[in-house]
């Protein structure tokens, strides 16, 4: 290997440059890995990433979801090493069906990079347009701020240089280096929801508001995470006030505003083991702290088949435990309904 593959410096280039060095420069100094599927997003933040990076390992997930996959992880690698890659890995996955075929293979493949990255960072090819999709989807969800403040520069290990680049400029980077970018058939399939939301709404956005609106989303995006990161900071302290090692007082969080209470019971419920925990969850324990009548206990995710962990009431205070066959609560409310 004789180095990095020399850019040309093209508008469309140096702007992926400065983006994935301006990254590098806030949160890794070191060598990075980076998750290479063959598109045009993905191979322009690899051709930058070698340049601006000390070095680079390219890990490719092959789903094994359509023919000839192992082929187009082949050509991924080849082009990782061809750019100037330390080293390429297929990491081929098998992809379940729990949850549809997008969520499976997301977690097939994140799971994937996270075993393969060795503890380095790694770095995704998501860009502007993904983050207005995402902001978007999470808007559709009605869950609050938080399911609209979309993807972190940031996330360890996951670490998403192209935020603020538009996916036009990925493509270009890859016609100004001479990389030709695998097309991914399941990017046009309009039975996934992203797909539509790319190829159908966000063109009408753009059209009705006069252009402009995938960028706004993506700064409400960011300025959501802002304001997300003070608040979370405010409702740990909440939390900890709240906390007695065991269970949270009731008298400390009812006093205290909605966004902090709410915040900081979430905190408390994932620490506890919850999981998949959804608004209506939340809004059923906040009414065991300001509406409270009798009711019982609120089944959240996280427990298992013969145990559900629930959040109940107990002398003022908000405890969060297993349930068992021998001491079962008089009344559970799973997803915010009464069950027997």
């Amino acid at each position: 290997m004789d180095g990095p593959r020399r850019l040309p410096e093209t508008a469309a280039v140096l702007a992926v440059r400065h983006a994935v060095r301006d990254w590098l420069s806030r949160y890794a100094g070191g060598p990075v890995a980076v998750a290479l599927s063959g598109g045009a997003d993905s191979l322009a933040l690899t051709a930058a990433a070698v340049v601006q990076a000390p070095a680079v390992d390219a890990l490719i997930v092959d789903h094994r979801l359509q023919p000839g996959s192992a082929e187009v992880a082949a050509a991924a690698a080849a082009a990782a090493l061809a750019l100037g890659c330390r080293s390429a890995r297929v990491l081929p996955v098998t992809v379940g069906s729990e949850g549809g075929m997008e969520a499976a293979a997301r977690r097939a493949r994140y799971t994937a990079l996270d075993a393969a990255r060795a503890e380095l960072p790694v770095l995704l090819g998501h860009t502007l347009d993904d983050q207005a999709e995402t902001v978007l989807l999470g808007l559709a969800r009605g869950s609050g701020a938080r399911s609209i403040q979309g993807m972190a520069d940031y996330a360890e290990p996951w670490g998403r240089p192209l935020l603020a680049v538009r996916r036009t400029t990925t493509r270009q980077v890859c016609a100004d280096v001479g990389l030709i970018p695998h097309e991914d058939p399941h990017n046009a399939a309009p039975e996934f929801t992203r797909v539509r939301l790319r190829t159908e709404a966000l063109p009408l956005l753009e059209d009705v508001l006069g252009g402009g609106v995938a960028a706004a989303l993506a700064r409400t995006a960011a300025q959501l995470r802002e304001d997300g990161a003070v608040l979370d900071g405010l409702a740990r302290e909440l939390w900890h006030t709240a906390d007695d090692g065991a269970s949270l007082a009731i008298e400390t969080l009812a006093t205290a505003p909605a966004a902090l209470r709410r915040r900081a019971v979430r905190a408390w419920l994932l620490a506890g083991g919850a999981k998949a925990l959804t608004q209506r969850h939340l809004r059923a324990v906040d009414e065991l702290i300001t509406d409270w009548r009798g009711q019982g206990g609120v089944a959240v995710g996280g427990g298992t088949p013969e145990r559900r962990l629930v959040v109940a009431r107990e002398h003022g205070r908000l405890t969060l435990r297993l349930s068992t066959a021998e001491n079962p609560p008089a009344r559970i409310r799973h997803h915010g309904k009464d069950t027997s």
